[in-house]
This record gives structure tokens, C-alpha cells and sequence, in this order.
């Protein structure tokens, strides 16, 4: 069960956004950010379902709901299983590592940084995303 402190910052949050606010995108939002790390759609199913029954084909709808309104962001995994994580402000381009023993995806910091050089792209181009996932294994599974 959640806490009532992540309830409400989830309600904040889809309340902000302009949408309305329902009790799927309260629950799917507030599981994604007490996670702390990317989770699949089954995995926020199943977070999902220990308070109270939850539509698969909703759930669907609600992730591509919070990543349209920048609530979440979706990354695609190694093994091309969508995983969502909680997004910010400050949550711009940057890399993933994912386990190849366990799945887990975390965010790395950000690409952004002084000192990291991204590619260039050619005149008249436009970067909109960047995606880069490290493969390997996490400190649980080595």
C-alpha cells in the first residue's frame, strides 16, 4: 500500500498536468514514483492490484497518459518490454542501465553534462530524444 504522502504528490501532479484526475492515474502515478526505478506495465499492474482491482487495457491507456504529459517516460528495454519511470523538470535526455540477469532499469544521469559529447547531427536536423541503454549486470545479480 502506498503512503498517503506519495497519494497526494501523485494527485498534485495529475491535477498540475490539466487532466482529469482519476483514481487509475493517481495509483498508476504513485506506484511509479515510490518505485525509484523503471517498471514494467506488469510490474505496476501487480503494485496496482494489491490496492484494489485495475483494468489491464486502462493501465495501458493511463501509462501513455502520464508519458504524454510528461508525468512518466517510457524506455525501451533490451529485452522490448516498456518500462516507465517517474519524469521532472530536470528529467531530460539521458541513459539507462538495465540488468540482463534480473530486467531492472534504472536511470543514469543525466547526458547533459559537461565533458560528454553527443552526436552530431547533420545540418537541418533536429534532436527530439536521445535513448542509451547500458547493458550488464546490477550489484544484486553480479
Amino acid at each position: 500500500m502506498l503512503d498517503a504522502k506519495t497519494m497526494e504528490k501523485a494527485r498534485a501532479a495529475v491535477e498540475a498536468s490539466g487532466g482529469r484526475v482519476t483514481a487509475a492515474r493517481i495509483s498508476a502515478l504513485g506506484v511509479l514514483i515510490a518505485a525509484g526505478r523503471a517498471l514494467s506495465h506488469t510490474d505496476v499492474e501487480l503494485s496496482m492490484s494489491r490496492q484494489g482491482a485495475v483494468d489491464r487495457v486502462t493501465l495501458y491507456r493511463v501509462l501513455d497518459w502520464l508519458v504524454e504529459k510528461g508525468l512518466a517516460h517510457r524506455i525501451a528495454g533490451a529485452d522490448r518490454v516498456w518500462r516507465y519511470s517517474i519524469a521532472n523538470a530536470e528529467h531530460g535526455d539521458h541513459a539507462h542501465f538495465q540488468c540482463n540477469q534480473c530486467g531492472k532499469v534504472l536511470c543514469l544521469e543525466q547526458l547533459a553534462r559537461p565533458g560528454v559529447r553527443l552526436p552530431r547531427l547533420p545540418s537541418g536536423y533536429r534532436s527530439e530524444r536521445i535513448e542509451m541503454t547500458v547493458q550488464g549486470r546490477c550489484a544484486e545479480c553480479v
